[in-house]
């Protein structure tokens, strides 16, 4: 696997064998508006007590202070974190994956070009690490890697606004990118599948994806099953990739996605995290 530098790496060597009372009053002549009688329930009961408004929406639990340098890297998770089994690396930034990058047939989309568009993008952000756009401040990434399997973990400020359309986004492509085919540089024919995935209850918002790409490499058969998740806090973001050809391991995206918030939440409120960030 081959890649250029940049931030955020997908996953696993193979290929890209990878959710919208108005209380009518009758008014008199002047305007003012009549009383409407009362029903005989209630004349002949005691009045009872007016129904409780609703309390007002909890205030998100995020600070909306900016990210710094030191703090993404601080909100960057620890091989602590993961547990045993995965090794922390250095050279996460040039992972690139070859096999995710290919151009989507068309033909395959009823939609047609609107549906195919958006699976390009996703394919493209993947391969560039640009899942949530390209950070507006600061940002920073690691990597780990547990037998053929690849752990990406990005942080970054990416602006709220920003981050709400590209988690939009996300929901729809189980939808629109069901299932597809693209056709690698050298003609090859690789088969595509997204489905939604769950994700802890993090954040100010998030949406998880596994992809499964169908192909070959160096003649032989290969799969590669991938997920992808993401979360906002305030303006921040967090994008865990996370997989392989020798399937993934749903359990350590979830473990990378919650002890991920719970430190870049500490950031955010001024703190330093421990090494293993704890709920």
């Amino acid at each position: 696997m081959d890649r250029p530098s940049r931030p955020a790496r997908v996953l696993a060597s193979a290929l890209a064998t990878g959710t919208l009372l108005v209380t009518a009053a009758c008014a008199d002549g002047t305007g003012s508006p009549e009383a409407a009688p009362a029903s005989p329930a209630a004349e002949q009961s005691p009045a009872s007590p007016s129904p409780a408004s609703p309390s007002p929406s909890s205030p998100s639990p995020w600070p909306t202070r900016a990210l710094t340098t030191g703090g993404a890297k601080a909100a960057l998770i620890t091989r602590a974190d993961l547990g045993d089994g995965w090794n922390q690396v250095n050279n996460a930034a040039s992972w690139r994956d070859k096999l995710l990058a290919g151009k989507v047939d068309v033909a395959s989309f009823l939609n047609g070009k609107t549906g195919s568009q958006d699976c390009q993008k996703l394919l493209d952000s993947l391969y560039s690490d640009t899942l949530l756009g390209r950070p507006v401040g600061a940002s920073a990434l690691t990597g780990f890697t547990n037998g053929d399997a690849r752990l990406l973990y990005q942080v970054g400020d990416y602006g709220k606004g920003s981050l709400e359309k590209s988690l939009d986004w996300m929901k729809s492509l189980a939808q629109t990118c069901g299932h597809f085919t693209v056709t690698g540089s050298g003609g090859g024919k690789r088969t595509v599948r997204v489905v939604s995935s769950a994700l802890p209850a993090v954040g100010d918002g998030r949406q998880g994806l596994t992809l499964t790409v169908q192909g070959t490499a160096d003649g032989a058969p290969v799969t590669l099953v991938l997920d992808v998740a993401a979360v906002r806090a305030g303006s921040s973001g967090i994008v865990v990739t996370n997989g392989g050809p020798s399937g993934v391991d749903h359990g350590a995206t979830e473990t990378a996605v919650r002890q991920g918030a719970q430190r870049l939440q500490q950031v955010l409120a001024g703190k330093t995290p421990s090494p293993t960030a704890t709920g």
